[in-house]
């Protein structure tokens, strides 16, 4: 090893040491980033290759003149790239446009290490980064990358902005390499690291009394360790077993088939049979809030995307009993769908009813009627569209269907869901890609 190789690994150690000092709750998370030396590099770099395996990779000259120039610098790019690898940023890139999540994950990443207010890790520029970050945090709301994307998205900035922006907050180079082969590097997967992100959580949840900046990170981690899921492997849960009338040719004996044929003319020995057993959903509930503060375009989106995913998939029976039913703070409307035309029709001429307050018992109650009354034989779930700000029942309904409250992404700090129900999140940019899809 050379001597400038020594040195800048001192650098690093001291950097690490003085992290753990001041910021205990961040040791696992920091010993699972592998520091890589490479000549060439062109200042600091970070990385995570596949599976999950993190590294920052550097060149030993220009850590040490970084260091001369603000000692305080290699600290900082270390508490930076911690929280690239905390709140998943890495992660991210397939669904992003590069430039733009570049730039919004340096961002929310120096929010998150200024919002610790650790005196005594200043660098030049902090204090330009603080103004920009609070014009940002007006017009972005929570400072986390997903939704300073989202606004960079929306109001797309000029190439000059986006530079300043990336200069202002960058602290390292993003690379993406496939794995490589190397028995000295660390190894941890992806699912490690949200693992590491939920324990670093827990721990500020259980002391962020003590702690400042701590509702930053603690945003941020929601962010990572939120669980998403796959909007149509969750569509399926409501499906039922039954019988639909089509040629079976799982259970069809070509064998005997073709001998009659060949030994009677045109007589076969077996016919196919015509109705098949098969998994579809026959009866379920979709829910839409109406109230002022859910916007009408995207609920009309979810409703297309819902029923894009259940007809491509060939979902329906040929008779449903499918009720979208909307609400603000009562019942609106109950559109009934009983086959595939009747949703047709409903996408193309069904009109959004409401926009008052929000009350999500109406809804409840009504279908406790329905079921009552006979309206459903076998029910078996409830999807409900929501911001998630308004009543719920206390209890979870008598009946054994199962409910789910559907948010987007762009609300993490919003009224936790029922404990009866399940929670789950549809990317914004899920419907705002899919509606993008629809004008195409």
């Amino acid at each position: 090893m050379t001597q400038e190789s020594e040195i800048a690994a001192r650098i690093w150690s001291l950097s690490r040491d003085r992290i753990l000092v001041n910021l205990r709750f961040l040791d696992a998370a920091l010993f699972a980033i592998a520091l890589e030396e490479r000549a060439g590099t062109d200042g600091i770099a970070s990385d995570i290759r596949a599976p999950g395996e993190a590294v920052i990779r550097y060149d030993a000259m220009a850590v040490i003149q970084r260091y001369k120039r603000a000692p305080n610098s290699i600290i900082r790019a270390h508490l930076h790239i911690l929280m690239h690898c905390i709140f998943s940023h890495f992660h991210r890139y397939e669904r992003m446009e590069r430039d733009l999540w570049d730039v919004a994950a340096d961002m929310a990443a120096e929010n998150a290490v200024l919002s610790l207010g650790i005196s005594g890790l200043e660098t030049p520029g902090d204090f330009r980064r603080m103004e920009k970050l609070e014009e940002w945090r007006k017009k972005a709301g929570l400072l986390t990358a997903e939704r300073i994307y989202k606004s960079l998205k929306r109001d797309r900035p000029d190439l000059t902005e986006l530079l300043e922006l990336g200069s202002l907050f960058r602290s390292d180079i993003h690379e993406s390499r496939a794995q490589e082969e190397d028995a000295d590097t660390l190894q941890i997967t992806q699912e490690q690291w949200k693992r590491l992100s939920e324990r670093i959580r827990t721990e500020l949840n259980s002391f962020s009394a003590k702690r400042g900046g701590d509702e930053t990170l603690l945003q941020n981690l929601e962010e990572a360790t939120r669980e998403t899921y796959d909007y149509g492997d969750f569509l399926r849960r409501f499906c039922v077993s039954g019988e639909d009338m089509r040629i079976n040719d799982d259970e069809f004996d070509y064998v005997y088939y073709t001998y009659g044929l060949s030994l009677y003319g045109n007589l076969p020995l077996v016919e196919p049979l015509e109705y098949k057993d098969v998994n579809k959903i026959r009866e379920f509930v979709v829910a839409i809030d109406t109230s002022g503060s859910c916007r009408g375009k995207l609920a009309q989106t979810f409703l297309n995307k819902t029923y894009a995913i259940l007809k491509s998939s060939e979902s329906f029976f040929r008779k449903v009993n499918i009720h979208i039913i909307q609400c603000d703070s009562q019942v609106r409307r109950d559109t009934k769908i009983t086959n595939d035309d009747e949703f047709e029709a409903f996408m193309r001429e069904g009109q959004l009813e409401g926009f008052g307050a929000t009350d999500f018992r109406p809804v409840f109650e009504y279908v406790d009627q329905a079921i009552e009354s006979g309206e459903f034989e076998n029910l078996k779930g409830l999807i409900y569209f929501t911001d998630g700000y308004g009543v719920v029942p206390e209890h979870k309904p008598p009946y054994p269907y199962d409910t789910a409250f559907v948010y987007l992404d762009d609300n993490p700090g919003g009224p936790p869901t029922p404990p009866w129900a399940v929670k789950l999140v549809l990317p914004a940019e899920e419907l705002e890609d899919f509606e993008e899809d629809l004008r195409q």
